[in-house]
């Protein structure tokens, strides 16, 4: 049996972030909600929360991390999802604090490449383009399969 599922994103600088989600939400029954478009929303009513973003120095975007301090409801179970030049599990670390600070269950982290043309790379015409490719959206639909389990 599923969850019941929100992933709450941030992808702003290419959509690299939003694409793997539109990859999960084509096959599996999952709401996304553009915190772009959804300052305020209430999430208690959701089993389970994804939190997506884009990085920016290191971390998940400014916007995703105060949109968690300000709705992530306490004790929910909640996975990551992001896409950077240069990936690292480790940036999901900001957004991970303050869901434990919420007593949040981490479920997962799930991170791969994104076309990035942010500062030098521009002039050279970007790193990883045609990332996320279509192994990128398989492994992330593996990833969150996987979290059923």
């Amino acid at each position: 049996m599923n969850a019941n599922t929100v992933i709450v994103y941030a992808s702003k600088h290419h959509g690299n972030t939003k694409k793997l989600l539109e990859a999960i939400a084509e096959q599996e029954d999952v709401e996304l909600l553009d915190i772009a478009e959804n300052e305020q929303y209430d999430l208690s009513g959701y089993d389970r929360i994804g939190i997506a973003s884009g990085i920016a120095y290191g971390k998940y975007y400014p916007q995703m991390l105060k949109f968690l301090e300000n709705n992530l409801p306490c004790d929910k179970d909640v996975f990551y999802i992001h896409t950077a030049g240069d990936p690292r599990e480790n940036h999901a670390d900001s957004a991970k604090k303050i869901a434990e600070e919420k007593n949040c269950r981490c479920l997962g982290v799930f991170y791969c490449k994104g076309f990035d043309t942010f500062g030098p790379f521009k002039l050279v015409g970007g790193i990883n383009k045609n990332r996320p490719n279509t192994e990128d959206m398989e492994q992330v639909l593996r990833f969150y399969r996987g979290l059923n389990k």
